[in-house]
């Protein structure tokens, strides 16, 4: 077997020559880290850029709705424009944020807004808790709906404002009143959009369960409620607004305390500004109140935000 030629040492001109290469050749350097997270970084933007394009142009445009409609309102205020609707005592914007900038620095006025936050929880809590099982269980028994929901609609359509004198005689706190008067706010919405739900359970899936072996509570556990949960959702969304009004009219007519109270107490001083103030405030807790419940149910409900 042939064995390998011995290695040759390079003359001295050859080692030059290599040498020269050597140094002429590029020199590859290793990206630092934050070279390469750069380029990373930017795609993973333009991505969600992409994905929530929509909602983006609609933060967008309502933006500029909300400053279309403050700069009509500084305009109607400012020239004290009479034509049917009279702006003449109307503040302007510029004197509502001086007045709640001031309102901000008193305790008094967190006050009032804690006090009509807790109402609302707990009277929307206790209606959410009452309806949506009350509304599965008569979307389910046609008994229990025959009996119940007479009686549902018979009281539905009293307003809540007719309640406060029926309220004060049944509880005997004012606080006990203005939290039953937001619960049969909410109530009757969300029950009605329950039922709602339950009508619209598709039957194929109920006896497919059936088939599969599931008893009463595996059909309410994986059938009857996921399929109303959107129904149940926007019966929330609605009775949380609801609830709202019927809390302010509770509060003006017979609150010592909230939100409601501090702009009745303002119109009854005439302190106008005040009251554009608490009428923005009882605005923005709708919004925010609304806006959780739509979060929940997006958690709750992810088929429903991918599509």
């Amino acid at each position: 077997m042939p064995s390998n030629p011995p290695l040759r040492e390079a003359s001295p001109m050859e080692a030059v020559a290599l040498r020269s290469a050597a140094a002429e050749a590029p020199v590859t350097l290793r990206p630092e880290p934050a070279r390469q997270a750069a380029p990373l970084r930017d795609g993973l933007v333009r991505r969600w850029l992409r994905l929530n394009r929509g909602q983006i142009r609609a933060v967008l445009i309502g933006l500029v709705s909300l400053a279309l409609f403050v700069a009509a309102w500084q305009v109607l205020t400012a020239n004290r424009v009479t034509f049917y609707v009279r702006f003449v005592n109307v503040p302007t914007p510029e004197t509502v944020l001086e007045r709640a900038l001031v309102a901000l620095r008193n305790p008094m006025f967190g006050d009032h807004v804690l006090m009509s936050c807790r109402r609302i929880l707990f009277g929307f809590l206790l209606a959410a808790g009452v309806a949506v099982p009350l509304g599965l269980l008569m979307g389910r028994f046609r008994t229990l709906r025959e009996i119940a929901f007479p009686v549902c609609e018979v009281l539905r359509p009293i307003p809540a404002i007719a309640w406060v004198p029926m309220a004060i005689m049944l509880w005997p706190t004012n606080e006990g009143s203005i939290v039953f008067i937001t619960f049969l706010g909410s109530f009757f919405p969300i029950l009605i959009n329950t039922l709602q739900g339950m009508a619209s359970v598709d039957p194929v899936l109920t006896r497919a369960a059936r088939c599969l072996g599931a008893g009463e509570r595996a059909l309410f556990r994986e059938v009857y409620l996921p399929a109303s949960l959107p129904q149940i959702f926007t019966g929330l969304t609605v009775g949380m607004g609801v609830a709202w009004v019927s809390l302010i009219a509770a509060e003006m007519i017979s609150g010592q305390f909230g939100i409601g109270y501090f702009t009745w107490e303002a119109y009854s001083l005439v302190q106008y500004a005040d009251i554009a103030l608490g009428m923005i405030t009882i605005g923005v807790l709708g919004l925010v109140s609304s806006f959780a419940i739509r979060i929940l149910g997006r958690l709750l409900m992810p088929w429903s935000a991918a599509r």
